[in-house]
């Protein structure tokens, strides 16, 4: 109970809510609840699942060894509770009344300057700019992790005006790890709607919008009838696209990209790679840091 009082004075709604969704005392004992509240402090350190730069990831456990659920990022527990498919594989969710889909906001006025940037897969990996830039910028991220949405409205705001330029590409590896942690298909939904996205012009425009409009990394939110409402803050409503999200067209692309998420040994998110080297954790959330990572590789 002392380790339930503590938690709760040391962290947020959010956690709270992970943590009594996550343990149940009564079947993990005293020791669970410790070790699960150690891991939700360290993810508000981290980030999701891992990205720490001391070799082990969020857990406190050397890098790939277990997740919340205890196992390895991409791997099957074995637990139910998932509102969509029990293979991860981002089955639709449960239908929802219209009037149950929240509202949704607008991206940031900057993605603007992306309008031309061209997106392209390969595999499972999304890219966003030019096939020739010089540069590469690889970022690894869950659509539910909100440590991904920091970076995607911090750090990432540096990249605009190089991918603008065709100075740099960016590579995608999007997860849908936190799907198994957290239970529920909304980072697979996400996925499946970003891949949906390439090809329509409005990739970057939909990618900045998902992480503007992100719920919190415990909710299971993220459902079709939000994602195109998000969709139409950017104007993306072709009926290809609508129909892929709703259909849930590209399930297999999304075990591809976790597939790529976990073959590259990728242990949290996000992590984000520059030229081959990986980005130091707490450059990752202001454009002023990050902005000096990039100048060191000379992207502008």
């Amino acid at each position: 109970m002392v380790v339930r009082r503590s938690v709760r004075r040391s962290v947020g709604r959010s956690v709270r809510r992970s943590v009594r969704r996550s343990v149940s005392v009564s079947r993990t004992g005293r020791g669970g609840a410790a070790s699960a509240a150690v891991v939700l402090l360290g993810a508000l350190v981290a980030g999701c699942g891992g990205g720490g730069d001391d070799g082990k990831d969020w857990t406190g456990l050397p890098k790939g060894s277990a997740s919340v659920d205890g196992a390895a990022p991409g791997e099957s527990s074995g637990s139910s509770g998932s509102s969509g498919s029990s293979d991860g594989s981002g089955a639709p969710s449960p239908s929802q009344d219209p009037a149950d889909v929240p509202e949704a906001k607008a991206p940031p006025a900057s993605v603007g300057l992306l309008a031309g940037v061209p997106a392209s897969v390969r595999g499972g990996v999304i890219t966003l700019g030019k096939a020739g830039a010089k540069h590469t910028v690889k970022v690894y991220e869950d659509p539910r992790c909100p440590f991904c949405k920091k970076f995607e409205e911090g750090g990432a705001q540096a990249l605009v005006r190089p991918l603008a330029a065709g100075n740099v590409k960016v590579e995608y590896t999007i997860a849908s790890f936190l799907d198994r942690n957290f239970g529920g298909s909304g980072s697979a939904n996400a996925a499946n709607a970003l891949r949906a996205a390439v090809g329509t012009g409005k990739f970057a425009a939909f990618h900045s919008a998902v992480f503007t409009n992100q719920p919190e990394e415990s909710e299971d939110a993220f459902t079709p009838a939000f994602l195109l409402k998000i969709a139409d803050t950017v104007g993306l409503r072709e009926t290809a696209f609508l129909d892929a999200v709703n259909g849930n067209r590209y399930k297999s692309w999304v075990r591809t990209a976790m597939d790529a998420f976990t073959s590259d040994g990728i242990s949290g998110t996000p992590t984000v790679v520059v030229d081959g080297k990986k980005a130091p954790s707490d450059s990752l959330y202001s454009e002023t840091s990050f902005g000096k990572v990039l100048d060191e590789a000379e992207i502008s």
